[in-house]
């Protein structure tokens, strides 16, 4: 396989890990829809100005586009690079990254005492799973609590108002996992709590 080809090749199997069709990265970077269709059958190269383009558009650096060792995934996240969503003595963690096809992932940590908030919260209606990687936590979910050891999971549906609090003495860990991915937050204020006489 010619130079050409593998820059070729990369791009388009960069593309379709993203879910993008050739028209849409074309807009993205800039270039003509002729000029990608060629450059991904290996008919032609890309200037360095072009690649760069590319590259941008695709979220990865030139170089991904030049190594053909990694043309089959997105790249590593690190941990230091995540982009994080402070809660309220929590921290939740973003590690699916954009653009989103199939599952959104995040890892929060909670500060005994944390939680994702004082009200419930819901988004979308998508699967949802929640998975407990250390400590213990309570998810509040339609009204009903659950109490979460390491290694426990359950799945709800994101529709469902719900919210997560660390009740115990030590940090707990959590995963989200989302599919479909979801749209933005809609917090449900909690209601009134009535004290029986």
């Amino acid at each position: 396989m010619t130079e050409e080809q593998e820059l070729g090749r990369r791009v388009a199997e960069s593309r379709e890990l993203r879910g993008l069709s050739l028209r849409a990265l074309a807009a993205a970077a800039g270039v003509s829809s002729s000029f990608l269709s060629q450059l991904e059958n290996g008919r032609t190269n890309a200037s360095v100005a072009s690649l760069r383009k590319i590259a941008a558009a695709l979220g990865v650096t030139p170089a991904h586009l030049l190594d053909a060792s990694n043309g089959h995934t997105r790249g590593v996240l690190r941990g230091t690079d995540r982009p994080t969503l402070p809660l309220d003595g929590a921290q939740k963690y973003v590690i699916s990254q954009e653009p989103l096809r199939n599952l959104e992932i995040y890892s929060g940590t909670f500060a005994p005492g944390g939680s994702t908030g004082p009200d419930l919260y819901s988004h979308g209606n998508a699967q949802e799973f929640l998975i407990v990687v250390a400590g213990a936590v309570t998810l509040e979910l339609a009204g009903e609590r659950y109490t979460m050891q390491k290694d426990d999971s359950i799945e709800f549906l994101s529709s469902v108002p719900h919210r997560i609090v660390n009740d115990s003495e030590v940090t707990a860990e959590v995963l989200w996992i989302n599919s479909p991915p979801t749209g933005a937050e809609e917090v449900h204020p909690a209601q009134p709590r009535t004290v029986a006489d």
